[in-house]
């Protein structure tokens, strides 16, 4: 491989573009060889949809390489295969979503592990019940409980986190960790689904009131008259798990930003105005406003939205940009409104890589390609480099561990094709033999990684491939 190429291929990364190969690292694939199927059994699998499988057919006939066709046929189904537990209750569905490897719900997880299948919709008509049905029981959950994160199938079970966690923890929710974007996904799915098929009928007063939930929960966590109603301490001695102050956090100036407590890891905030999560808010309460509207002509809460949105994008533009030496300005990752900011990111979206992905933030939006310049190199405190591989991990498995997420993230942010092409390879190369994605690896030892059963990291890969085929075709 040539200098020029090397250069190339980290397109982004220009302050190490020297370190695109890595010593003891290659990008040559493998010769070919048979791959067989990791996917469980049909009659093991909890969901089967013709359309998925049809996808998969068609996709893995236009990918070069075997390994990674092998890698799509494993990852892309895994939400549908291994964690969707679907029922009809009284005439309506209802789906139930868990992570993987552990037994609960997460409002952000459960959007995004069904999310590449709704292109699919219309094609599947049981699919697109499903997919009603997670909405249906993201709506239940946030009427539970707004301030929640996860949440069990069965509502009166109680959580272990109960013995730990100093919050109002109500049967029915495994943890109550504040994030913002766990009010957000729910209305992106809810949003996309309605575009992409029409129907209106998940869209009833339950959901309503999840809407005016989420517009009571966002104005109070702007902390314009006290710190609101919640709070979270754990008696634990992991630090990313509690917040400090008795549980309120670190004091914040309010100037119209959202307050998250914890981050899309489920990691405590330093700064508790997280940006990319307020960047996503204005995102999704403008799309909130739409379906008010349209749907329910409740022009009072859709004005309420709107508002709202135009105050937190108004703040954003003050409070959301840094200055820092050799890339100008950036976006911070948290800030409290004092002047203070926490200059990093996360693999976990939302994030400020993800912020193209999540919102309508152009790519060539200025800050924010000197922020991935930042993002994408040494100076990011959570960006690590090794003889495995390079990329975004987090405070959450701790360091030097990468996130296949921000891999994934990176190449569905990017528009240069070397770029994608060196994305998918490490992804390719870093999965540890087990052919899926994991939670993250180790940037010496890809066989060192967490979480063997991730599967919104799988399903994401598979929205990655489809995408890469569909607008590049040819390139992998």
């Amino acid at each position: 491989m040539t200098d020029k190429t090397r250069r190339k291929i980290l397109i982004n990364g220009a302050v190490f573009s020297s370190l695109a190969i890595l010593p003891g690292m290659t990008l040559k694939w493998p010769d070919r060889k048979v791959f067989e199927s990791h996917r469980p059994e049909l009659k093991d699998r909890k969901f089967t949809s013709k359309a998925v499988e049809n996808t998969i057919l068609r996709v893995k006939k236009q990918i070069k390489h075997p390994e990674v066709a092998w890698l799509f046929e494993n990852c892309f189904p895994n939400t549908l295969d291994t964690t969707v537990d679907f029922t009809m209750i009284g005439g309506q569905p209802d789906t139930y979503v868990i992570t993987g490897d552990i037994d609960a719900m997460w409002l952000r997880d459960s959007t995004a592990q069904v999310f590449p299948y709704l292109s699919l919709m219309n094609e599947d008509a049981e699919l697109r019940q499903l997919v009603a049905g997670v909405i249906r029981r993201q709506v239940a959950c946030i009427r539970l409980d707004p301030y929640a994160n996860a949440f069990y199938k069965d509502t009166n079970r109680i959580s272990e986190w109960k013995e730990t966690d100093l919050t109002d923890m109500k049967p029915g929710v495994h943890e109550r960790k504040w994030e913002i974007d766990s009010l957000c996904y729910p209305m992106r799915l809810s949003y996309h689904y309605w575009k992409m098929t029409g129907d209106q009928t998940p869209f009833g007063e339950d959901w309503l009131e999840a809407v005016t939930l989420i517009i009571k929960t966002f104005k109070e966590q702007q902390r314009k008259v006290g710190p609101g109603p919640y709070s979270f301490q754990r008696r634990t001695a992991w630090a990313t798990d509690g917040v400090p102050l008795a549980g309120y956090g670190y004091p914040v100036r309010p100037v119209g930003l959202i307050c998250s407590m914890f981050r899309p890891s489920d990691d405590a905030t330093i700064f508790p105005f997280l940006i990319p999560s307020n960047f996503f808010a204005v995102d999704v309460l403008r799309k909130m406003a739409q379906m008010l509207t349209d749907i329910h002509r409740a022009y009072g809460y859709a004005r309420e939205c709107s508002a709202l949105a135009d105050e937190v994008g108004a703040a954003l533009k003050i409070y959301s940009i840094a200055t820092l030496n050799n890339y100008g300005k950036i976006y911070g990752f948290e800030t409290n409104g004092l002047g203070s900011y926490n200059l990093m990111d996360d693999a976990n979206v939302p994030s400020l890589l993800s912020l193209p992905y999540l919102t309508d933030m152009p790519v060539d939006d200025v800050v924010y390609r000197q922020t991935r310049k930042f993002i994408l190199s040494p100076d990011n405190p959570f960006f690590f480099q090794g003889s495995a591989g390079y990329g975004v991990g987090g405070p959450h498995t701790g360091m030097d561990m990468i996130w296949p997420l921000g891999i994934i993230m990176r190449a569905l942010t990017s528009t240069d094709t070397a770029e994608i092409k060196m994305c998918v390879e490490l992804l390719r190369s870093t999965h540890g033999g087990t052919g899926f994605m994991h939670e993250s690896f180790c940037k010496d030892d890809a066989s060192r990684f967490t979480r063997k059963w991730f599967a919104w990291a799988n399903t994401l890969f598979g929205e990655l491939i489809v995408n890469v085929v569909q607008k590049y075709p040819g390139l992998i």
